[in-house]
């Protein structure tokens, strides 16, 4: 099919809830103008800069110096692609040789042919001998693993004023593009995640964060053959390719043939530099050749294999002398002496890279196009040869069935519209062709309204939209340990309809290129109030919006939000901001009042979950065993979420009996995992005995909800779980509101039997909930819904567990706290 053209930007659906962060234009490579053209003012390096006592290069030292390359040499540009959390700079910089206007102009037609016809592209004589071949240096995206940052800026400064011909002739045939910093925050903190507590390199097929959203926009934008993550810190320097398990979407035959033979030419580069036993320098490894598993190319949400999946020949670079952690603390010459080797050896990397993209241009670009042309086609993947370099057995072959399609439903087949657009937002902004149905279509003997989305698999980018889409495997019989998560479908982890449409099924639609998702929202006519259905985030900040309005919302007894009839003007302004569906009401309908203080939840959980629920539009009171035992007041609470953070054997009894009295005056407790767990049993709560899966189990896992459950009835047939609990021996006065079906995982890893593995856990209880002895409510997940902000679709089960929880709780606890419902903590919800 011939791809529409949509013109190239940065469009932030995947963070989420309708945020949305805007890139500059990628300048042209090679002007000399910089993006930054003011007189440049010589900052104060911030003596906290933690790189400092590395003898490493402050933040606040990059831009005057890259300004200063870029003032002075023609083959340097720089500009700024997004701000981290706390509003630093990234700054991306790219070497080229001098390009005139028209020059960078065909530059980026012949970018855009290879994906958009890469069939062309193939053929084009002209693009194999005259396209630059974009590389990608990714440094410092783990804020305390320093060194790429610098050795990044030392290729910048060689190369900007070279007159090696070899230096030449490469900045002729390649556009080098270097995202000097990608978590500057981290880098001034000495902090591995960012300010809002990720760690970025887990979150690129999520992309909350506004450092990877810009990344991911960068990557996109330039689209790399070769890319390059530095990191550290491992002893030997580890070089990419992977063990296996390695992802099922890309074409691994063509990226491996390039990966292995580049990870050698890197471990020579490095083996020059003499480094030995004395220097503290044991010999490279590659995880391909040298290990057998645990080092894996599986989930896309690290920077390299999610490049990976757009194309790029991708490596992540481990730096072998560690300098974070304790040994941050080793005296400053020691300090200084391991950080310059480990510059020394990134930039060794870095330069082997450059070198075989230059030597191995023509094969190169031809497998680059390749990867697109067999995707546009509809092609199936090429196994990786058996044998291949000595290294590749059967064990290594990856390869997956490509559906000929995949539909968002619109209308009544749609569980949820805002998820839905969300979904649809989050594919277009990762560079997914999106169709929207111009009118009733038939799919596959099935029948789809106008307005529905289509993506069709023959496109350029079907790897993106598989691991997006597609609901991955399972990997339990495949391979014994894995580096981190096995499973992460948003398809089915975020609360949309989604229909898979076999290979076998031809396809003939007629609809429109989506740049964005329709607008959704809908408003019954109603003279009996209006229902939030309470199964979508969007349906969570709907209801926060109406409490900070004063709009006296009730908590119905199946866990929905009734509206009433007075309040039309607020009913409306939800659906408009917040594009949720408000039903009619029954007219007899009527629940429990909920207060403006319900939308504050206290948080006694990870960075990530406290994100989620500010991604819901709830306010977050932070607790902790520290703040507990300086004497924290919960009374103005109506919830309590905890998960992490608090230990019952670090509580002094000042703080245990504070929390004591929060439950006992029927404030609301939702626990998630062991720490929520043990607080139950302390608090003597809900009468569960509480089951430990394997620690190392996790994926998305098949479930069934009690539909007469006012937490769990509005639930997705799916959820995500690591390091799984579940509750057995439920006392009288215990629901089981969600339970793990037969053969449980869908996609994932969970090994084991009746010990702590998916045959021990069937049937059992993931979530439970009930009154407690002392009135208070109180539920429990084994469950992950939160995780890394990742399962959108599982959000609300959380919202509508702490509503229940904290509803008949606040009146109680009101009652007894002689408190006006109205005035609660000055109505903070917003």
């Amino acid at each position: 099919m011939t791809r529409a053209r949509r013109p190239m930007r940065a469009v932030a659906a995947a963070a989420a809830l309708g945020a949305a962060v805007t890139l500059a234009p990628l300048p042209s490579s090679g002007t000399g103008v910089a993006a930054h053209p003011e007189p440049v003012v010589e900052p104060v390096a911030d003596e906290q800069d933690a790189s400092l006592r590395l003898g490493l290069a402050a933040y606040d030292e990059l831009r005057p110096r890259l300004e200063g390359l870029a003032g002075a040499s023609d083959r340097v540009s720089v500009e700024a692609i997004g701000s981290s959390a706390q509003g630093r700079d990234l700054l991306l910089v790219t070497l080229t040789a001098p390009e005139s206007p028209a020059q960078a102009r065909q530059q980026d037609r012949m970018r855009e042919r290879i994906t958009d016809r890469p069939d062309q592209a193939a053929k084009d004589q002209g693009l194999a001998r005259s396209y630059k071949v974009p590389i990608f240096v990714n440094a410092n995206i783990h804020g305390n693993e320093w060194e790429g940052t610098d050795a990044a800026l030392r290729l910048v400064e060689d190369y900007a004023t070279s007159e090696d011909p070899a230096v030449e002739a490469l900045l002729g045939s390649t556009r080098i593009h270097l995202l000097l910093s990608a978590n500057p925050d981290g880098r001034v903190e000495g902090d591995r995640r960012n300010a809002h507590g990720f760690d970025l390199n887990r979150d690129l097929i999520t992309a909350t964060q506004p450092e990877t959203v810009a990344l991911r926009e960068a990557l996109i934008r330039t689209q790399p053959a070769l890319l390059v993550d530095l990191h550290g810190y491992v002893n030997g320097t580890l070089v990419e390719p992977t063990t296996p398990p390695h992802g099922d979407n890309y074409e691994f035959d063509l990226l491996v043939r390039h990966s292995y033979p580049l990870a050698l030419e890197i471990e020579r580069a490095i083996g020059a530099l003499e480094l030995g036993g004395a220097d503290g320098v044991r010999p490279v490894q590659i995880p391909l050749r040298d290990w057998e598993q645990g080092w894996d190319g599986w989930p896309p949400i690290f920077v390299p294999q999610y490049a990976a999946l757009h194309g790029a020949v991708a490596h992540t670079v481990e730096l072998p002398l560690r300098v974070n952690g304790s040994s941050y603390e080793l005296p400053e010459e020691e300090l200084r002496r391991r950080a310059s080797v480990n510059t020394e050896i990134a930039l060794a990397a870095l330069t082997a890279t450059m070198e075989y993209a230059v030597e191995h241009r023509t094969e190169l670009l031809a497998d680059h196009v390749e990867i697109f042309r067999r995707a546009a086609a509809g092609e199936r993947q090429r196994p990786v040869e058996e044998g291949l370099f000595g290294v590749i057995g059967p064990e290594d072959v990856y390869t997956t069935t490509f559906p000929r399609a995949y539909v968002i439903p619109a209308g009544e087949a749609q569980r949820s519209a805002p998820a839905a657009a969300r979904l649809v937002n989050h594919l277009v902004a990762n560079d997914v062709e999106v169709t929207r149905l111009d009118h009733d279509t038939a799919i596959a003997g099935r029948s789809y309204p106008a307005g529905s989305y289509v993506v069709d698999q023959h496109q350029a980018k079907r790897a993106v939209a598989n691991a997006i889409l597609g609901r991955g495997g399972d990997l339990t019989d495949r391979v014994e340990a894995m580096y981190d998560i096995s499973g992460w479908s948003l398809g089915q982890l975020w609360g949309a309809d989604v229909v898979t449409v076999p290979e076998r099924y031809p396809l003939r639609v007629v609809g429109t290129d989506v740049e964005a998702a329709d607008a959704t929202g809908d408003l019954a006519d109603s003279s009996t109030g209006w229902v939030l259905p309470m199964a979508d985030p969007a349906d969570v900040q709907a209801v926060a919006t109406l409490l900070g309005q004063g709009v006296p919302v009730e908590l119905l007894s199946d866990g929905s939000v009734l509206v009433p009839y007075r309040y039309p003007w607020a009913a409306g302004n939800a659906t408009e901001v917040h594009g949720v569906t408000l039903e009619q009401a029954p007219v007899d309908a009527g629940g429990e009042p909920l207060p403006p203080s319900a939308s504050v939840v206290g948080v006694a959980g990870t960075a990530e979950e406290r994100w989620a629920f500010g991604e819901m539009g709830l306010t977050v009171e932070p607790v902790t065993t520290r703040s507990l035992n300086a004497g924290l007041d919960l009374s103005a609470l109506d919830a309590l979420y905890v998960s992490s953070g608090i230990s019952w054997r670090e509580l002094g009894a000042e703080a245990r009996a504070e929390l004591r009295s929060f439950v006992e005056t029927g404030g609301g407790f939702v626990g998630r995992g062991s720490v929520g767990a043990e607080i139950n049993d302390a608090l003597n709560l809900l009468d569960v005995t509480v089951v430990s899966g394997r620690a190392d189990a996790n994926g998305v896992v098949r479930v069934a909800s009690d539909p007469a459950s006012p937490v769990a009835s509005a639930a997705t047939e799916h959820t995500f779980v690591y390091s799984p609990l579940w509750f057995t021996q439920l006392g009288p006065d215990v629901r089981a509101d969600q339970r793990l079906t037969a053969d449980p995982l869908v996609s994932g890893h969970w090994t084991g039997g009746t010990d702590g593995g998916q045959e021990a856990a069937v049937g059992q209880a993931l979530v439970v909930s009930g009154d407690t002895a002392s009135g208070a409510r109180a539920v429990l997940f084994g469950s992950e819904p939160l995780f890394r902000a990742h399962p959108k679709g599982q959000y609300a089960l959380v919202a509508r567990a702490l509503l229940w929880a904290g509803s008949e709780g606040a009146a109680s606890a009101d009652a007894t706290r002689g408190t006006d419902p109205s005035v609660i903590d000055g109505g903070r919800g917003l």
